[in-house]
Formats: structure tokens, C-alpha cells, sequence
């Protein structure tokens, strides 16, 4: 097997950003958007689902941690697919990964254009699309550590406005109950004490829908989590690797998880789930409600923020995985050019080319909103085959490494029975997807999708013999 060719990247990076690069890609709509959803669908016991979920992706990030401190190179779950399993499956990891960010990155410029519109409504989201593509992709044209830094302070804005919704949620729940009527803990397990639903036994219990309940909201709950795996990305472009991705990985998903269940909780106890709306942003509701000055002001600033950083992180991850596709000869050479500051330009370009049918997307379709969960909906789908290629790249790396007697430097726990337990988690997800009655056209999705990608790299395979 032919093997990739070198990188030409620069390791700027360093623990504060590659922690903030995977909080960025993680922390965004799927919470401050997609928690309205959840609720709606399981009750309380969506926190569970948030645990469950978290564990399971742990359990994929230390495989790919393994594999990175190994080797820190370009592509990362391309290259080690391509490496370890063959051909093929690296061939669909990169390309799959790759369209996957760049849907997020249309959904994503989608929503930011819906978001301005709360300051002038008269403004045409094609043209706010517009705008913040040609902004954020001017800026991660400059230099990585340029990226990095925008991603670092994006992120300390998300973070802090979910810190300060726990610390004030806390002081309301535990000091000043007035504040905010009908806000007790037991609001996780009882039915609601104010609302249109107070006193409905039906809406009452942790398990409010019961098991199938919990079940039916982890296929959305899957979407919140996509885009931890920007820490294997960064791989080639991080400071004393073998040092500082381990570090990374055990603090940034646990610091993930942490504010998930922390501000779900807390938002819970303010208010009874059933007194929530699925298409409202549960904060914003928050803050209404508390009476902050300016609320909504701030709310949409903090949200629109998330989204922008969520862009901004597929901008860096679509660039890295198309220039790692053509080191390993997966995708046309030109892409494997850099700049001399280490940008991979013409990778970025073509990434920016496809995200552009965000703005004529936004120009024919007004309602936003049909066009964003639509294409949410098909990104679980790539999240999806994305872990199930990891974890299944990590089983034939371990195997290479045990034939070679090799000690890893982060060897992933109870190896290989947490691979057998992400791939149920993903069958799972997949089961669920398929007896949903909203959600089975992407369950069909997943073979359909591997099988055009094979077709294409049959295509492939025949014009470079040739």
C-alpha cells in the first residue's frame, strides 16, 4: 500500500487551543438550540441521555487519543483508516467527515443569518450569510494560530454565558426560590406547580415518557455531541503531541459533559419541562423569565456567537480533512498545497465553493427553519459512520501494535470490550432511527450513502490506474 505523504503544517497549537477548537465544535445549536427538542421527547430523563451519550463518545475520543499520540499526522481518522483497514474505508472516513462539516457549516451560517434578523428583521439572511462566510473564511486564511484564537475567545463565550446560567440558576434554587415561581429541584421528578400543566399526573416522573421516551430523543442528543473529534484534526498542527492531546482529551470531554448535564439540570429545576417550548431556545426563556435587563439582547449575541464558532470550526476541519485526503492520494493533489504560513488554501477553497449554496439556499428557501433540521437530520447520519470508522480503525491499530509488541503511550481502557460497546451504542441509534416514523429516511441513508461513495471511489480508482 502506497503510504501518505508527509505534512506540511505547522504545530502551532497548544492545549488551551485544541481544548477550545473541540468545545467550539461541540457546544453550540445542538444545546443552546436543540435542547427544546430533547425535553420535549424524554422529560427529565433527557439527562440521562445526555450521560449516556458522553460516555459513549469518551469512549471514541480515547481510541482516537490512542492513535494520535501514536501518530499525530494529517487526516487523523482518515489516515489511520486508510493505514490500518485499507483503502476504502479511509477513502470514506475523510470524504464522509468532510461533507459532514461542510452541512454543518450551511446549517450553521443558516441559523446565524436567522439570529441577526432579532436586530433588523428587514435584512435578508442570504445577504448576513454572505457576509460571515467571506468574514471567517478571510480570517482562517491567515494563519492557523488565527483560527485558533478566534475559536478560544467564541468559546469563552458560550462557556461563560452557560457558567453564569448555572451559578444563577444555583443561587435562585438554593437561596431565593421567589425569584422564579415554581423553581424547585423536585421539578425533575414531580408534576409541574405552575403552567397550563400544573398538577397533570401524566407529565409527572423522571421517566415522564418512559424508556422509549429516553430512546427516542438519543439519535438528537447525538448531534450535540459531533464535533469532539476536531481534537484528532488538530493532531498535526499541535505543540509536543504525545503531551498535550492525552491532556486534552481527558479534560475536554468531561468539561463538555459537565456543562450539559449542569445547565440542563439547573434549567429543569427553574422550570418544569412541560412548560417549555420545543422551538424556543430553553436560555433564552431562562433569562426572560429571571428579568435580566436586556436578556434577549444578550441571549441572541451569546447564540450567534456559538453558531459563528461552530462555522469557523468547520472551516478548519473541511481544510485539514480534504488536505489529508490528498496526502494520501484520496483526493487530486492540489488540495495537498500549502501556503507558507501552512494554510491549506486551495483545500479551504473548495470546502468554501460547496458551503457557498448557503447564500442562493437562503435566497429560494425564506422559512430557514425546514431547510436547518433538514440537513441537521442527515448530519447524525455522518456522525454516525464516523465513530463506527474510528472504533473500528482503533481495533485493527491495537491489533497492528500487539503483533509488534508495541506499548502505547495512551492506551485506550478495556480495549477491545468499550469498542464493542460503542458499536451498540451505534446499532442503537441506528435501530431507533429506522422505527421512528420521522427519522427512518435517514436511517436508509447510511447504507445508500456508503455505497455513492463507494461508486465514487471505483471511479477514482479506475482514472489513476489508467
Amino acid at each position: 500500500m502506497k503510504q501518505p505523504q508527509e505534512s506540511n503544517l505547522k504545530r502551532k497549537l497548544t492545549n488551551r487551543h485544541i481544548q477550545f477548537i473541540a468545545i467550539g465544535g461541540a457546544v453550540g445549536t445542538g444545546l443552546f438550540l436543540g435542547t427544546g427538542s430533547t425535553i420535549s421527547v424524554a422529560g427529565p430523563a433527557v439527562i440521562l441521555g445526555y450521560l449516556i451519550a458522553g460516555l459513549s463518545i469518551f469512549l471514541i475520543m480515547r481510541q482516537l487519543g490512542e492513535m494520535e499520540t501514536e501518530e499525530p499526522m494529517t487526516g487523523s481518522f482518515s489516515y489511520f483508516a486508510y493505514k490500518y483497514w485499507g483503502k476504502f474505508p479511509g477513502f470514506l472516513s475523510g470524504w464522509n467527515y468532510w461533507i459532514q462539516y461542510v452541512l454543518v457549516g450551511i446549517a450553521e451560517l443558516t441559523a446565524v443569518a436567522a439570529y441577526v434578523q432579532y436586530w433588523f428583521p428587514t435584512l435578508a439572511t442570504w445577504k448576513t450569510a454572505l457576509f460571515f462566510f467571506m468574514l471567517i473564511n478571510a480570517i482562517n486564511l491567515t494563519a492557523v494560530k488565527a483560527y485558533a484564537e478566534i475559536e478560544f475567545w467564541f468559546s469563552i463565550i458560550k462557556v461563560t454565558a452557560i457558567c453564569a446560567m448555572i451559578l444563577v440558576g444555583g443561587y435562585i434554587l438554593i437561596v431565593n426560590t421567589s425569584l422564579v415561581d415554581g423553581a424547585t429541584i423536585r421539578n425533575l421528578w414531580m408534576a409541574a406547580s405552575v403552567g397550563e400543566n400544573t398538577g397533570n399526573p401524566v407529565l409527572s416522573g423522571f421517566f415522564a415518557h418512559g424508556i422509549v421516551g429516553l430512546l427516542a430523543a438519543i439519535p438528537m442528543i447525538t448531534f450535540a455531541f459531533g464535533g469532539l473529534e476536531l481534537i484528532g484534526i488538530t493532531a498535526a498542527e499541535t505543540a509536543d503531541p504525545q503531551k498535550t492531546i492525552p491532556k486534552a482529551i481527558n479534560q475536554v470531554v468531561f468539561r463538555v459533559l459537565i456543562l450539559y448535564i449542569s445547565s440542563i439540570t439547573v434549567l429543569l429545576s427553574l422550570y418544569h419541562w412541560s412548560n417549555l417550548q420545543t422551538i424556543e431556545s430553553p436560555f433564552v426563556m431562562i433569562f426572560d423569565k429571571i428579568g435580566f435587563k436586556h436578556a434577549a439582547w444578550v441571549l441572541n449575541f451569546v447564540i450567534l456567537s456559538a453558531a459563528l464558532s461552530v462555522y469557523n470550526s468547520c472551516i478548519y476541519s473541511n481544510s485539514r480533512t480534504l488536505y489529508g485526503l490528498a496526502l494520501q492520494n484520496n483526493a487530486p493533489q492540489i488540495f495537498s498545497k500549502t501556503t507558507k504560513k501552512g494554510i491549506p488554501a486551495a483545500a479551504q477553497m473548495l470546502s468554501g465553493i460547496l458551503t457557498f449554496l448557503v447564500v442562493p439556499l437562503n435566497y429560494f428557501l425564506p422559512n430557514w427553519v425546514d431547510a436547518f433540521q433538514a440537513i441537521i437530520s442527515f448530519v447524525v447520519v455522518c456522525i454516525l459512520i464516523n465513530w463506527g470508522l474510528i472504533t473500528m480503525s482503533h481495533m485493527k491499530f491495537k491489533k497492528q501494535k500487539n503483533l509488534e509488541n508495541h506499548k502505547t503511550l495512551f492506551p485506550s481502557p478495556f480495549y477491545p470490550y468499550t469498542n464493542y460497546i460503542v458499536f451498540a451504542f451505534i446499532l442503537l441509534i441506528l435501530i431507533i432511527m429506522a422505527i421512528l416514523q420521522g427519522m427512518i429516511k435517514q436511517a436508509i441513508a447510511v447504507p445508500i450513502w456508503i455505497l455513492i461513495v463507494y461508486v465514487f471511489y471505483k471511479v477514482s480508482t479506475i482514472k489513476t490506474t489508467k
